[in-house]
């Protein structure tokens, strides 16, 4: 029997909005002895406790108000505990009103006069403006110097899963450091030197921009000043971070933290429920509604969950007081036999229970169409009713409607059980709707995109999933980036990656070493050393050029989507030619969408066309021919095809599967180049990688790639590690000159990213396909 993973505390929050008693009460259990380590350094220990009393009650009104916290429930707590602090002492008797009662929903933490001016520094600022959760783990991780094992219940994470997160949010903290110090308008010299700080605090420049920003920082105050701040992002984060959640005191509170709590979970819940009883009658009007109800119902589960005899013994547990404690205060309310019944809390059978997840697919790119992926599972004991997902999209990106049949079905409803979506505009983003949703089901729908070139960098997606009256809501934790891979096509499902290609271009078989060369011997494997000519396999009288690859694809298999790339030395891209398996004549196919890069050897295409309805139409296996690309024959020059799929495989576990369209130069000034797998499971999960790749040489060692958990080794060609970029292809025998379709399986490393080096080749990476298996 499997053990069941403590809720988070984002989907505490949310049971708690949808009325679960006991989900208040594990929220008070994990974070009470934060408040009261905080509420002893500002109030006397007698008073503290009704401190804690009136913060927890306060919060729990919110929520249950639909305001309040989505995610970081302590940092959010410290600051009502100071705000509550200062508001009695400050209105010392006067009761407050339902209006006063709401500016208790926070939107900036509480400055305390003393440290007024903290908010505006740097580093208070790029904090302020990361997401919640990136806020929550550094909270945790980097200022009260938590364990990643303890921080891992509060979000719903592994131990490697709060360590990636702490990873993004902390690389997320310097971007948004770097970007203010930019934006001051710093002097000419400095600018380009800010931009490659970043880098150069992860160890990813090269050697000579290395050197390059050591001699400035050197003679430039201001700038070894950042990097000394970049350096240490975790000292900042304390030293600045600190006292503005918890105010003056923080090295008192941070220290007390450490100790043994003391005071009982039913104890400080009691005394919530009797500070909301003693409060005055507006106050009580405000807040004794349906909220006081299941603040008296976590009550009753506490009190039970106390009685219960402990078989086994629990780490660090918090300090319980005797039983006469609990009975020597005089207030009746706080008598036990006021609590209701056991019975009337407990959740009934037959309810769902939504957790939703909002993420762009690879990465939003500035003037680049791209895809966001709304997930939605139901950990519930009962189906949902309908659903309508309504998502707030950032400022210049806009929902691209299916125009096609084809292409509404591919993108609103993904391949294995997480169909039945539909999407449509909706003011500034998209309304999706679908039917219920099963209780243990998870469903996926993938948006298309177009980012504007004018779109602000930073800003992402949000979703309110609303099932009748139940709501939940997600925000991307990546949002509009100036470069990266976007995703061409996402899904879900019982699906994987195959990609096969072959080259159009070879080296002329009357040269001597050729011959050798086609079968990858001798040491004259580079198109750089041959004037390279047409290849030619067909025997058609109609074509110049021709290759073949074949395709086998998995028992039981269809195709959701398939692409057909091709790419060659020059600026004028065109049509290509297929030939499916089994088929006699060509089919034209039109680009529709061309990118055009610059080598050192001169301009190159990449050109794509979605193929999907002719591949399913096609026999499952078999060999795939291409003809006619537009190229330029030559010494150095290359041409050559490649097609990639996506398709259900039976035996394979449910996994996400996308399509990056990369079109990056990699090599020279830029010898190593990370794409983030935004929107993919983040660690330790198993990965199918196609890789293709043009212009690479096989004679040019140093060209590794990795997904964060080490140099991979591809499946064909010479299968080096240390140069993978070798002119071989999956479907495709001997030597295929200035082009690689490469097959990888590795592992997701602990912060997803796509990571591709290379020592002294310059290369065209163009697309990046990946599956990887899902995380229920």
């Amino acid at each position: 029997m499997g053990v069941e993973s403590p809720q988070s505390d984002a989907e505490l929050l949310q049971a708690v909005r949808e009325g679960n008693a006991s989900a208040y009460g594990q929220l008070y259990e994990r974070h009470v002895a934060a408040a009261r380590a905080l509420a002893r350094q500002l109030v006397k220990s007698t008073e503290a406790e009704d401190v804690i009393a009136e913060a927890f009650t306060k919060i729990l009104d919110l929520v249950g108000r639909g305001a309040g916290p989505e995610a970081g429930f302590r940092t959010y707590l410290l600051t009502v505990v100071r705000r509550t602090v200062h508001d009695r002492s400050r209105i010392e008797g006067r009761p407050l009103s339902t209006e006063e009662i709401e500016d208790y929903d926070p939107g900036m933490p509480f400055v305390d006069p003393a440290l007024v001016g903290l908010e505006t520094s740097p580093i208070a600022t790029a904090y302020l403006s990361l997401p919640e959760r990136w806020r929550a783990v550094l909270w945790h991780i980097e200022v009260e110097r938590s364990k990643q094992a303890e921080v891992a219940p509060l979000l719903g994470l592994s131990a490697n899963g709060v360590a990636a997160l702490t990873y993004r949010a902390r690389e997320g903290l310097r971007q948004v450091y770097l970007q203010l110090h930019l934006g001051t308008q710093p002097r000419p010299e400095c600018r380009p030197v800010l931009g490659k700080l970043g880098s150069y605090v992860r160890g990813g420049l090269t050697r000579r921009d290395a050197k390059a920003v050591d001699e400035h920082v050197s003679g430039c105050e201001e700038c070894h000043g950042v990097l000394l701040e970049l350096g240490d992002v975790n000292r900042g984060l304390r030293v600045i971070v600190g006292p503005l959640i918890a105010g003056p005191l923080f090295g008192g509170y941070a220290a007390a933290l450490t100790k043994p709590a003391v005071g009982g979970r039913v104890g400080g819940l009691l005394r919530a429920s009797a500070w909301l009883w003693r409060a005055p009658k507006p106050q009580q009007a405000a807040l004794a509604g349906g909220m006081a109800v299941v603040l008296a119902a976590a009550i009753a589960l506490l009190l039970i969950s106390e009685a219960r005899p402990i078989d086994t013994p629990t780490p660090a547990p918090i300090a319980q007081p005797p039983p006469s404690a609990l009975q020597a205060r005089p207030e009746p309310r706080e008598e036990p036999a006021r609590v209701p019944p056991p019975g009337r809390t407990e959740r009934q059978p037959g309810k769902a229970r939504l957790r939703a997840t909002i993420d762009p697919l690879g990465a939003l790119v500035r003037a680049q169409p791209g895809i966001i992926g709304i997930r939605l599972r139901n950990d519930g004991d009962g189906p949902s009713q309908a659903l309508a997902a309504l998502v707030d999209l950032p400022r210049g990106v806009r929902l691209i409607p299916a125009a096609r049949r084809h292409q509404a079905a591919s993108l609103a409803g993904p391949a294995g059980t997480v169909d039945g979506w539909a999407c449509r505009p909706a003011g500034g983003g998209a309304r999706c709707t679908r039917e219920s949703l099963a209780a243990g089901q998870g469903t996926a729908v993938f948006l298309r995109v177009l980012v504007a070139g004018e779109a602000p960098v930073g800003a992402g997606p949000a979703v309110r999933v609303e099932a009748g009256a139940l709501r939940v809501t997600a925000r991307a934790e990546e949002g509009v980036r100036a470069s990266g891979a976007p995703a061409r096509f996402a899904t879900e499902g019982k699906v994987t990656v195959r990609a096969i290609g072959n080259s159009l271009l070879t080296c002329p078989e009357e040269l001597v070493g050729c011959v050798p060369a086609r079968r990858r011997e001798g040491d004259q494997l580079d198109n750089d050393l041959w004037p390279m000519t047409a290849l030619d396999r067909d025997g058609a009288a109609d074509t110049t050029s021709s290759s073949a690859a074949e395709l086998s694809l998995p028992k039981g298999s269809r195709v959701v989507w398939a692409g057909l790339y091709w790419s060659a030395s020059g600026e004028r891209a065109g049509p290509i030619k297929v030939r499916p398996p089994g088929r006699a004549d060509y089919v034209p196919v039109r680009p529709s969408h061309v990118a055009v890069r610059e080598l050192p050897a001169g301009p190159v295409y990449q050109a794509f066309a979605d193929v999907s309805q002719l591949v399913a139409g096609a026999r499952r296996s078999g060999t795939w021919w291409a003809a006619d690309a537009p190229m330029e024959e030559g010494v150095a020059r290359y041409a050559g095809w490649s097609l990639v799929l996506i398709v259900t495989d039976p035996s394979e576990p449910y996994s996400q599967a996308v399509v990056l369209d990369t079109a990056t130069v990699i090599g020279g000034r830029a010898g190593r180049v990370r794409l983030p797998l935004g929107g993919l499971t983040p660690a330790a999960a198993p990965a199918r990688l196609e890789l293709i790749t043009w212009e690479g040489d096989a004679d040019l060692a140093g060209d590794k790639v990795s997904l964060g958990s080490g140099a991979l080794t591809p499946a064909g060609g010479d299968r080096d590690p240390a140069n993978v970029f070798d002119g071989s292809s999956s479907g495709a025998a001997g030597m295929t000159f200035g082009v690689d379709v490469d097959t990888v399986g590795a592992e997701l490393g602990v912060d997803p990213g796509l990571t591709i080096a290379t020592d002294k080749d310059v290369i065209l990476l163009g697309i990046a396909a990946l599956s990887v298996r899902a995380r229920s």
